[in-house]
């Protein structure tokens, strides 16, 4: 596995090494030892998602408050993600700027967004199925987001903004500088 620390060295991109040839292929989609070695600490994955979405569907950019705040190690299983990551750590030099990447099915690769993150995905592909570890449970109540097109972030999701569809309760979200001061 291949760790790349990206524009936002927290947040790191995983290659793995796929071992391939006429029956099929295997590669480790998980080494803990490995990704506590680069990220200098730690992690306790507890829970693990899944999602299905059509091609245009955005989900996100979402993040948990403390106590529940979560650090995600994603990847895609069948099709293609725009995966982005918003640093909302007020006190870091980062804080506003984004990473994002092209995940897909093809390419294997994965995302390790730590906590102090907001983390939203879209489909570019006619289905993608999306799934991530977590180190903390979902929390309801801890919930929050930022509107997927805040003009201040301007994030380019790869897709034309006509053929985006997002759920009801993200279109409300708020802008970036709304958000709580305490994540």
């Amino acid at each position: 596995m291949n760790f790349i620390p990206q524009s936002i060295p927290d947040v790191v991109l995983i290659e793995p090494n796929i071992h391939g040839d006429d029956r099929g292929y295997f590669l480790e989609t998980f080494r803990q030892d490995l990704l506590e070695q680069t990220i200098g600490y730690k992690v306790n994955f507890v829970q693990d998602n899944e999602s299905k979405s059509t091609k245009g569907v955005l989900r996100g950019l979402h993040y948990q408050l403390s106590p529940y705040t979560q650090a995600k190690l994603i990847r895609v299983i069948e099709g293609s993600v725009m995966d982005v990551a918003v640093d909302i750590r007020k006190s870091s030099p980062t804080f506003g700027q984004y990473v994002s990447k092209e995940l897909s099915a093809q390419n294997k690769h994965q995302l390790f967004i730590p906590h102090g993150f907001a983390h939203g995905f879209m489909a570019l592909t006619d289905t993608a199925t999306f799934v991530y570890k977590v180190d903390n449970y979902y929390s309801p109540a801890h919930e929050r987001g930022i509107f997927f097109n805040d003009k201040k972030l301007n994030i380019n999701w790869g897709l034309s903004s006509e053929v985006i569809k997002i759920s009801d309760k993200d279109k409300q979200l708020p802008s970036l500088d709304k958000i709580e001061k305490k994540i």
